[in-house]
């Protein structure tokens, strides 16, 4: 079917109280997985490429991005590509041309005025081309000369007066907020600040994303969306499934050479994990 929006997609899921799960992939065999889930339980996705991803690529986005649409528009549910942690302008600019609806902007490792203002030229340049725009907010710095702390790091929490006064400034979509989750944990044992969660989804009037939710255990995903979060973002939970089944596969058959024996095997476990996380945060899959 045709590629549909990121925004669209997030704007139902808030409505609906549940939440979209948005997937990095760096291979064809990512996105093939990714939409395989996502058509095994009948549920919206979206595919994300990051800007590491675009750097492992020999920095080309369009290879990966034309793979992407292609497999978009054959899917049997709906299905929108965004870019993710995006730092470099230039790749933003390439954003509308390589078919994808939505951008999430990350100035975050800056201090708070220098992320504010580089967000809010993001977002303007993103709005005239029609482009969704995310961003992150963790933990401002400044106490005792401290950095800030990006939406993922470990011990960030985003504080609800800030977030709502960056929101409002940088005109941004939807905001990463820092509750618990942290990036790359390969254990699922993050626990959740829900008391966090509740009160920034009563102070913010945008869509909440969640990062860093492979770590998150199914209870503890449930309950975030059920307290506000409408975008859910994973990555390092493909590449665990990916890479232990491929190990599995080799250590049994040493013989193997065929790629194509040993990569089959890994999409299938990346498609199992896709529809078992969207079965847990997208409360409209069958």
């Amino acid at each position: 079917m045709p590629l549909v929006t990121t925004g669209e997609l997030t704007a139902r899921a808030a409505a609906a109280r549940s939440a979209v799960a948005a997937f990095n992939v760096i291979t064809l065999e990512h996105i093939e997985a990714v939409v395989a889930g996502a058509e095994s339980v009948h549920a919206p996705v979206v595919l994300q490429v990051s800007e590491n991803a675009v750097r492992f690529r020999y920095g080309r986005l369009l290879p990966l991005a034309r793979a992407a649409v292609a497999a978009a528009e054959r899917a049997a549910v709906p299905v929108a590509l965004h870019l993710d942690h995006v730092r470099s302008d230039s790749l933003l600019r390439q954003a509308p041309d390589a078919g994808f609806s939505s951008v999430m902007y990350d100035a975050s490792r800056l201090p708070y005025a220098d992320n504010l203002a580089a967000t809010r030229a993001a977002a303007d340049w993103a709005h005239a081309q029609g482009l969704w725009i995310e961003a992150e907010l963790g933990e401002v710095g400044g106490k005792n000369g401290e950095p800030p702390l990006d939406a993922h790091a470990p011990g960030a929490r985003t504080d609800p007066a800030e977030a709502r006064a960056f929101v409002a400034d940088s005109a941004v979509d939807a905001l990463a907020v820092a509750v618990g989750s942290s990036h790359a944990m390969t254990t699922r044992t993050a626990a959740l600040d829900h008391e966090l969660l509740k009160e920034l989804s009563g102070t913010l009037d945008v869509p909440l994303v969640l990062h860093g939710s492979s770590g998150v255990p199914d209870d503890e995903l449930a309950a975030a969306v059920a307290g506000g979060i409408a975008k859910v973002n994973v990555g390092t939970a493909l590449n665990i499934a990916m890479t232990g089944a491929i190990r599995e596969y080799l250590a049994a058959h040493p013989e193997a050479v065929d790629s194509r024996s040993y990569l089959t095997v890994g999409r299938e476990a990346m498609a199992r994990t896709v529809a078992g996380i969207l079965g847990v945060v997208d409360r409209t899959t069958s």
